[in-house]
């Protein structure tokens, strides 16, 4: 039976998953969350809680670091993303934009970007030329040195280019591990300002972030994890005004003062 079109206006669904990596080391156990069509989902937690392995199970890039989903689903719309490899999940619409950057150093910019869609197959010239042109808007830094290495870009560039190639595939969702993390303060608020806009776009965003106070300003909802399980969830502004997230997360006191 041929696999269903993607939905271009699916939500993602993740339902009781449980993940392991190895034999023990339990990472995840009975997350639950959904990312509706143009919604914003953010995931707090310490380092540690299970935030990126939550992304790797959606990506379908956990088998690559020796992790297994071992209960729960995971479904983008109609497409199953559970157990999956990474190409499915590109072709539904999902792409993970890793922590660290980890662009192709000695590639030019524009070498980089050619990659970000290569899972999709031949497509016409024209919504290369397209998706390419997004990007340039966006990242007008990029624009200027489309032959110059990545890897002697700075990384706030280079930061601009790992999402810059992640949406040379047209993606519907597209999951962020720690964006603005080892980024010059006004650099962050840039990358604030462009996943603003590009959800503003009409792509929804599942955004891992350390900088709290940036999530919770960017997310409709938001979720905390911790050791593996969902702390606390609900709209992001509610949670950004709890006890608990103003005192782990955003460094005030009960009483709004800043915390020592």
């Amino acid at each position: 039976m041929p696999e269903a079109p993607p939905d271009d206006r699916a939500a993602l669904h993740v339902e009781n998953v449980d993940v392991t990596y190895g034999r023990a080391l339990s990472a995840l156990r009975s997350v639950s969350l959904t990312v509706p069509p143009g919604g914003v989902v953010a995931l707090l937690g310490a380092n540690g809680a299970g935030k990126t392995t939550l992304l790797r199970a959606v990506s379908g890039t956990l088998r690559l670091h020796r992790g297994a989903i071992t209960a729960g689903s995971i479904r983008y719309g109609s497409t199953a993303l559970d157990g999956r490899d990474p190409v499915r999940a590109v072709r539904a619409g999902v792409v993970q934009v890793p922590e660290g950057r980890r662009v192709f150093a000695a590639l030019t910019v524009e070498e980089n970007l050619r990659t970000g869609g290569l899972g999709l197959g031949r497509r016409r010239p024209a919504q290369v030329q397209e998706a390419r042109d997004r990007v340039f808007t966006l990242f007008p830094r990029l624009a200027e040195r489309p032959r110059q290495a990545a890897g002697l870009l700075s990384g706030g560039e280079q930061q601009m280019l790992a999402i810059g190639r992640a949406l040379m595939a047209a993606p519907r969702l597209l999951l962020l591990d720690e964006p603005s993390l080892g980024l010059a303060p006004l650099m962050v608020d840039r990358i604030a300002e462009v996943v603003r806009e590009i959800n503003t776009q009409g792509t929804a965003v599942l955004l891992v972030e350390q900088n709290a106070g940036m999530a919770l300003s960017l997310a409709d909802h938001a979720h905390v994890l911790e050791v593996g399980e969902t702390r606390l969830a609900g709209p992001a502004a509610e949670l950004a005004r709890t006890d608990a997230v103003r005192r782990l997360y955003l460094g005030e006191s009960a009483d709004g003062q800043e915390a020592a």
